[in-house]
């Protein structure tokens, strides 16, 4: 396993960290399976994105509420699939 960069472990923090288990869920593991092949400009978007509210970035994903012009694009796209989802038994 790589030693992730500074910016990458706040990150990671951040998304797994959110304030209820659906969002630290859908959130984390979102960042544990792509964060690895994301660009720069992708790791820039994630990391403005997880500032918002996570009622707003789960409806974003989950397609009940409008997607910002800000967050559209591959990113939430692929958020938008959730098989990357895994929850602990």
């Amino acid at each position: 396993m790589t030693e992730l960069s500074p910016r990458l472990a706040r990150l990671k923090f951040r998304a797994w960290h959110r304030g209820t288990r659906e969002a630290d869920y859908m959130i984390g593991c979102f960042f544990d399976r792509f964060h690895a092949e994301w660009s720069d400009a992708d790791i820039d978007l994630f990391e403005k994105m997880i500032e918002e509210e996570d009622v707003d970035i789960m409806a974003w994903a989950l397609g009940t509420q409008s997607i910002p012009e800000e967050y559209r694009g591959p990113l939430i796209e692929r958020m938008m699939k959730l098989d990357y989802v895994e929850i602990p038994r």
